[in-house]
């Protein structure tokens, strides 16, 4: 499986990660400067934050300007025997560069396009703006704080990058049935957000219970 991966910061690398792991031969498209995710330390390995080498491994990179004629041309070629493209840039960008799944499509009818959305009209989200939408700072703290506490942990990108490993598969798995490619858009943060939420919200009079009766599984 040939993916090429448009994306950055933590949903969209995270998921191509797990694909690479499992075999996939992912190529990351980065700016001639390099994804500004190498500079996000300390810590460092090498020249490269550690928050960048924890997601983007088992990868090869290459500097593209996709705002340049020359990059974008750089980027059909090498779409021309890839399976995937990934990307989360902002909604319309990839319209607006001529790459929007419309116009491959026309050139590669089994391009699968898989896009990564923050929120339900496409709008940009970030990891914590999804968290304070789904409601979970007002489930976090001792219950003394005057104010809501957020988690330090991505849970919905990483949320987004399962969702969205899992739509590739099942898009590959189509393909090879029916010859056709396909765009694919997994379920945005916020709604996944939102769904956990609820999820916790059923299950907190139980976890309570176990907190209460200090419950011992095993």
């Amino acid at each position: 499986l040939r993916v090429i991966d448009l994306t950055r910061v933590l949903g969209g690398p995270y998921c191509t990660q797990i694909l690479a792991d499992h075999g996939a031969n992912v190529i990351k498209v980065e700016p001639p400067a390099g994804d500004e995710v190498r500079d996000w330390g300390p810590p460092f390995h090498d020249e490269d934050a550690a928050y960048f080498v924890g997601i983007n491994r088992n990868k090869r990179s290459i500097g593209l300007d996709l705002a340049a004629e020359g990059g974008r041309a750089v980027l059909m070629k090498m779409l021309e025997n890839a399976d995937v493209l990934i990307e989360n840039f902002r909604p319309k960008v990839m319209e607006r560069l001529g790459l929007g799944y419309e116009a491959l499509s026309k050139k590669r009818p089994d391009l699968i396009m898989v896009q990564l959305i923050g929120s339900p009209d496409g709008a940009n989200a970030l990891d914590y703006t999804v968290n304070c939408a789904a409601g979970f700072p007002l489930m976090t703290g001792n219950g003394s704080l005057e104010a809501p506490v957020n988690h330090s942990l991505p849970a919905w990108d990483i949320a987004c990058a399962y969702q969205a490993a899992f739509a590739i598969t099942a898009a590959v798995a189509r393909r090879q049935r029916q010859g056709i490619g396909a765009q694919q858009a997994p379920p945005n943060q916020v709604l996944v957000g939102i769904a956990l939420f609820i999820s916790l919200f059923v299950m907190s009079p139980i976890l309570s219970k176990i907190a209460e009766d200090a419950y011992e599984p095993y």
